[in-house]
């Protein structure tokens, strides 16, 4: 790696090395609250807490807890969107020693019985709208509690009474008694608990359960320890080289996904930041979001800033006080960073997008784009101790410098395993010559004599026409480079002759039709941009694309489409 590069400068303050405490997710946010009691911790529809009032807030729940029989080691699944409680939780179950397990509360009925019982969950936290699918699922689980919440838990003063008449007057309220019980009613359960609840635990300890499709596509837990997450969180905060206690970060990716859990709630916690909650997102919410709490740091995934593009209304908005604007989750293309970078630029930010790079078997973010600093088509470099090779696909031969192979990585982030799968976890994670345990992340890349990363897809999504590979980010890239379009999905379908064809699905800005001269000017723009092996066959114009519950584009639902059309023509 070249050591004069001129990125260097921005980097002068981040530091090529940390210090991890060995200690639980619990004790690095209570070692906050000493240092920022009374700033602000979080926002939750205008309720607010400081940090000396969370941690107790997170006692109060931890000698709940245990008062309900939660043990050391026991699983809890946490089916929240982005709300107080769901975060008190969170830290409650780490404080006393138990397993976190995150799961995105508008899966479905089935799924919910796998997170449930792979996990092996002794209890779960849900909101009262999300009861009847547990409901339903009740006698095929062994749950020994269920605690209902409403969003109301969330909320205080006025607020709070106001609720069940406005926002919440078609939500149905359960009848509880057994298992079943609500939220305020578990926690004063509490409140005559005497015995020690406070759980010592270390930094290899598993702390929480995130689910993904590792290498395969089929889903799996993955177990993730306390160093993991805190060593993420605070890699974040030194290569962010921007966060700053008491200033405010829009927490609107979930707090079930690795990059909400691990940007938008740790590393805000642990640097005494101000997180706006926000349980549920739309592009209208969004824009007051923006106007109402000014913040210093938005993170999301691409989509969520391709929202921000389509919001109206913004004339006027002052985006002057913007430190960061972190996308990740995702692969941001060069077009839509541009179209970001402008916009911002067009409302008084001084600063780009940067992109990160990361897996859920990583927390998330392993590398960013270095501040106030960016190559054309990198995802960054390395965060503090973090290190990347690219190999050979299906060896640990490493590549040289600009050539494209598997992306590996290593550092304190990696996951522990896959639960209840040694195989799977042994495809991922390899001992290599260095004796090194290195992640196998099933990414194509390539890296540069300067360090940075280039991400160019996932090996699973190549599409390989007429034995040429065609990576179909590439193919999106041009098709989002056209000034009338929004978005795009290029995927490969079978074909007798080629093995598989391109086809791209596409969506156009403002809503506008697709007439036949904007066909026609897409046409030629990807004739001229595009090589004609990896050129589309065919152009699909729709008002939008399916999305992932995390926002992504789901080209595996477009792929299954296309399938069935293909078999129902036979």
């Amino acid at each position: 790696m070249t050591m004069n590069a001129p990125w260097l400068k921005y980097y002068e303050n981040v530091p090529k090395n940390l210090d991890y405490p060995d200690c639980s997710m619990s004790d690095l946010v209570f070692e906050t609250v000493k240092k920022h009691p009374d700033i602000i911790a979080y926002e939750f529809f205008g309720s607010k807490v400081t940090y000396k009032a969370f941690a107790a807030k997170i006692d109060e729940c931890a000698r709940a807890l245990a008062a309900a029989g939660i043990k050391t080691d026991d699983r809890v699944t946490i089916c929240m969107p982005n709300t107080p409680q769901a975060v008190i939780m969170f830290y409650a179950v780490n404080k006393i020693g138990a397993v976190a397990n995150m799961v995105h509360p508008l899966s479905a009925e089935e799924e919910i019985v796998f997170y449930i019982n792979s996990s092996k969950s002794a209890a779960a936290l849900t909101l009262d709208q999300f009861y009847p699918k547990f409901k339903s699922i009740a006698d095929r689980t062994a749950l020994k509690l269920l605690i209902l919440s409403g969003i109301d838990d969330g909320l205080d003063g006025l607020k709070k009474l106001a609720y069940p008449m406005t926002m919440g007057r078609k939500i149905k309220r359960t009848q509880t008694g057994g298992t079943i019980v609500r939220w305020a009613d578990f926690i004063k359960n509490g409140r005559e608990y005497q015995k020690s609840y406070d759980t010592l635990k270390k930094g290899d300890d598993i702390a929480a359960i995130l689910y993904s499709g590792g290498t395969t596509g089929t889903t799996k837990g993955i177990l993730l320890t306390n160093m993991n997450f805190n060593a993420l969180a605070m890699q974040t905060a030194a290569a962010g080289n921007c966060i700053t206690a008491g200033h405010i970060m829009l927490a609107i990716m979930p707090i079930f996904h690795g990059f909400g859990l691990g940007v938008c709630i740790h590393t805000m916690f642990i640097s005494g930041v101000t997180g706006i909650l926000v349980p549920q997102f739309s592009v209208a919410s969004y824009a007051e979001l923006l106007k109402k709490y000014k913040p210093h740091y938005i993170a999301g995934v691409p989509t969520l800033f391709e929202a921000l593009l389509r919001i109206e209304k913004l004339d006027g908005l002052d985006m002057s006080q913007l430190e960061g604007v972190f996308s990740g989750g995702d692969s941001l293309s060069v077009e839509l960073k541009n179209k970001v970078d402008t916009f911002l630029k067009a409302h008084g930010a001084k600063i780009q997008i940067r992109e990160g790079y990361g897996l859920t078997e990583s927390v998330t973010a392993s590398c960013l784009t270095p501040k106030d600093f960016h190559k054309e088509g990198s995802i960054g470099i390395p965060y503090p101790d973090m290190y990347f090779k690219i190999v050979k696909p299906g060896t640990q031969k490493t590549m040289p410098y600009g050539e494209v192979g598997e992306i590996c990585l290593t550092g304190p982030t990696l996951m522990k395993g896959y639960a209840g799968n040694p195989e799977e976890t042994a495809q991922a994670l390899q001992v290599h010559n260095d004796g090194q345990i290195w992640l196998h992340t099933g990414d194509l890349g390539a890296m540069d004599e300067e360090g940075f990363i280039y991400f160019r897809q996932r090996i699973k999504r190549m599409i390989i026409s007429s034995g040429y590979s065609i990576y179909p980010s590439q193919i999106e890239n041009v098709i989002d480079a056209h000034e009338k379009v929004l978005m795009s999905c290029a995927i490969g379908v079978p074909d007798p002759y080629k093995i598989h064809k391109v086809k791209a699905f596409v969506v156009l800005r403002d809503g506008a039709d697709a007439t036949d001269e904007i066909k026609a000017s897409i046409l030629e723009h990807c004739k001229k941009n595009i090589a004609k092996y990896a050129m589309p066959y065919a152009f699909e114009y729709r008002d939008a694309l399916p999305k992932t519950l995390v926002g992504k584009v789901a080209y595996t639902v477009l792929e299954k489409e296309e399938a069935e059309k293909m078999a129902s023509n036979l």
